[in-house]
């Protein structure tokens, strides 16, 4: 990546991200959207965000841009994306990082306040196994605030239609190869980069002894999200939006 006059150029690690993420999901930009649209419906314009397992900002940042008035605390464990996302928002007093680990019972009692108007995440929450992801929405039916709403979009596999899913998986996958050969970035391609950047490799490191290569969870359906979310306390869960392979679930408390 190049460097600014001041540093690093984080816009551009940044937008690196949001390409290589968009190789995965070429409908990002829109499960964003409906997302901000169900924030704005439920919540208003000026909410205070939760930003969970925040990764580079990329939720803030969208937030941001299209409700300025908005505040956002965003929660990592990964020294190098927290690292890319406290330098692109440098500055900015509505953004505050804070880092934790989710799979610590304590992990919110980090957070400079008690409760949200929203908690947001977005393809992230996979890597954690039904009995940590239990645990964890159990802490955010107290985080949010009566009448706020927690939403999460990342891929939640219906296990009941199998020929569709092979169907799906191996469409996308040939798209994936496509852009792969035009030069888009995959996940190992991006980590590499990472870790030959001067200010990244020594973050990028300590991540891998954290995380190792990738970790994937359960990764159970939408059924099992929304009752669980209702055990937590929350009135009302159900889709909102819904891509052949991810969804987003809404959880109003």
């Amino acid at each position: 990546m190049s460097e600014t006059s001041t540093g690093t150029d984080w816009r551009a690690w940044q937008e690196s991200w949001d390409r290589q993420q968009e190789w995965y999901m070429p409908d990002r930009e829109e499960r964003f959207r409906v997302m901000l649209d169900m924030v704005e419906a439920l919540v208003g314009p000026r909410p205070r965000v939760l930003d969970l397992a925040c990764g580079t900002g990329s939720i803030t940042d969208r937030l941001l841009k299209r409700f300025p008035e908005a505040t956002s605390t965003g929660v990592d464990l990964d020294p190098a994306l927290l690292a890319i996302a406290r330098g692109y928002f440098d500055g900015d007093e509505r953004v505050t990082f804070v880092t934790a680990d989710l799979k610590d019972p304590e992990w919110a009692a980090q957070l400079p306040y008690d409760s949200y108007d929203a908690v947001l995440t977005a393809t992230a929450l996979h890597w954690l196994h039904t009995e940590p992801l239990t645990a964890l929405y159990g802490h955010i039916g107290g985080l949010v605030r009566d009448g706020g709403v927690f939403m999460n979009a990342d891929h939640m596999i219906d296990t009941t239609t199998p020929r569709i899913n092979a169907a799906e998986r191996a469409h996308r996958h040939a798209a994936m190869d496509r852009a792969k050969a035009a030069g888009a970035l995959d996940w190992a391609d991006w980590w590499a980069l990472a870790a030959k950047d001067p200010v990244l490799a020594g973050p990028t490191a300590e991540r891998y002894e954290i995380y190792g290569e990738h970790a994937d969870g359960d990764m159970p359906p939408v059924r099992w999200h929304t009752d669980t979310l209702r055990a937590a306390g929350f009135g009302e869960a159900r889709t909102v939006w819904a891509s052949p392979s991810d969804s987003l679930v809404l959880a109003v408390k």
